[in-house]
C-alpha cells in the first residue's frame, strides 16, 4: 500500500535503468488521452476535437461527438471506457464547451457503435457552472471509482479565488452518477451556496487521476512556479489553492499564506521545480519491482516519473526520445505501461 505522508522532490540519485519503447500507433495531432476497449482496440482523443479508434493497426475517425470548443488548453480531452463497456458500450468524454460566461469543462456520454465508427445517443450530461473566460486550466481527467461513480477533475480556469468558492465548480474533483446526476452521499448535497457535485476542492489544475489498488482516488495537479502536487483525495477536503502552496507565482511573488493552514490538506508529494504533471496510472502488472508504483507523465522535462514508498516519492525517471511531453499514462490490459507523447503524436508501450 502506498503511504500518505508528505515528501518533496530532491536531487537524490534515482534508479537508472534502460527501457525499450514500442510504437503502438502514430500520426496523431496533439493527442490527449487513450482508453482501452475489450477487443484489443483503443480510443485516442485529439485536443482539436477528433476521437480516433485504433484497431488492428488501422486508425479511423469516430463520428457523433458532442459539441467541442477548442480554445487554448481546452478542446476534446479525456476518454473513459467504463468496466461494463461490453454490456453498455458507453464511453465518456470530457471537453471544453461554450457557455454564456465564456467556456467550461463538460462531460458527455455516448454509445460506441459495433463497428466503432460512430457515437450514438451522445448527450452532454454535465457542464461546470457558471463558466469562465480564457483558455486555461480545464483540468478534465476522468476515472471510475470502485463505488461505480464517475470522478472528474476541473481546473480553476485561471481564476484563483474560485477554487475556494463552493458555489463554483472551478478547482474541484467532482463525483457523479453514471447519468451525470448527483450521488446523495456527496459531502455538499443540501448545503446552501455549494455545488452538490463537488467531492473535494482547492485544486489548481488537476491533469492526472487514478485509482490505486486499495480503491483510493489520487490526482496530480499543476502548481505555479514550483509546487506541482500529488494528492490523495478525501471526501469534502480542501486542498488549499490558492491559500497555501509550495511554489510561487510566475512573477516570483509569494502565494497565499504559506505552505500550511489548519483545515487544509497537505500534498502527499510535490515537485519543485515543476515538471508539469499529466496522466497518471498505478501499476499492477507482472514486474515485481513496480508493484503498487504510481506513474506520472511530465510535460515539461519529457519523462515518466515512477513514485513509490512511504512517504511517496519519485524513485525513477523513465526517459527516452519517445517521452516528449507525456500527456497520458495508462496501465494497459497486456500488463504494460502505455503512454501518449503529445510532441511525437504517438502512443507507446514500455518494454522491460
Amino acid at each position: 500500500m502506498i503511504g500518505a505522508g508528505i515528501a518533496a522532490w530532491s536531487a537524490a540519485p534515482l534508479t537508472a535503468q534502460t527501457y525499450r519503447f514500442q510504437t503502438v500507433a502514430e500520426g496523431f495531432r496533439t493527442p490527449w488521452s487513450l482508453g482501452f476497449l475489450p477487443d484489443g482496440s483503443f480510443l485516442v482523443t485529439e485536443k482539436s476535437g477528433r476521437l480516433l479508434l485504433v484497431r488492428d493497426g488501422t486508425v479511423r475517425s469516430v463520428s457523433g461527438l458532442p459539441e467541442v470548443h477548442v480554445e487554448g488548453q481546452g478542446g476534446l480531452l479525456d476518454v473513459l471506457v467504463p468496466e461494463d463497456f461490453s454490456r453498455t458500450r458507453e464511453i465518456y468524454l470530457t471537453h471544453a464547451i461554450r457557455q454564456p460566461d465564456g467556456s467550461g469543462t463538460a462531460l458527455s456520454r455516448g454509445r460506441l457503435s459495433a463497428d466503432g465508427t460512430r457515437l450514438e445517443d451522445t448527450k452532454t450530461i454535465f457542464q461546470m457552472k457558471p463558466g469562465s473566460s480564457g483558455g486555461r486550466h480545464f483540468g478534465s481527467r476522468l476515472t471510475e471509482g470502485r463505488d461505480g461513480k464517475i470522478y472528474m477533475t476541473i481546473g480553476e480556469r485561471g481564476d484563483r479565488p474560485a477554487a475556494q468558492d463552493l458555489n463554483r465548480h472551478n478547482g474541484s474533483v467532482l463525483r457523479l452518477n453514471r447519468d451525470g446526476s448527483v450521488p446523495a452521499e456527496n459531502p455538499f448535497v443540501g448545503r446552501a451556496g455549494a455545488q452538490p457535485e463537488i467531492w473535494s476542492y482547492g485544486h489548481r489544475n488537476p491533469q492526472g487521476m487514478a485509482v490505486d489498488g486499495d480503491g483510493r482516488v489520487w490526482v496530480n495537479e499543476h502548481g505555479a512556479r514550483g509546487g506541482d502536487e500529488v494528492n490523495l483525495i478525501r471526501k469534502g477536503a480542501n486542498y488549499g489553492w490558492p491559500v497555501i502552496a509550495y511554489g510561487r507565482h510566475y512573477s516570483g511573488g509569494r502565494i497565499g499564506e504559506g505552505t500550511s493552514k489548519a483545515g487544509m490538506e497537505q500534498p502527499v508529494f510535490y515537485w519543485d521545480p515543476s515538471i508539469a504533471p499529466s496522466g497518471m496510472a498505478f501499476y499492477d502488472g507482472p514486474l515485481a519491482a513496480w508493484q503498487g508504483s504510481a506513474f506520472v507523465g511530465a510535460l515539461k522535462f519529457d519523462y515518466i516519473a515512477r513514485l513509490a514508498g512511504d512517504p511517496l516519492r519519485e524513485v525513477e525517471q523513465i526517459k527516452g526520445a519517445e517521452t516528449r511531453r507525456v500527456r497520458d499514462v495508462r496501465m494497459g490490459p497486456d500488463g504494460a505501461i502505455w503512454f501518449v507523447s503529445e510532441d511525437r503524436g504517438a502512443v507507446y508501450r514500455i518494454l522491460e
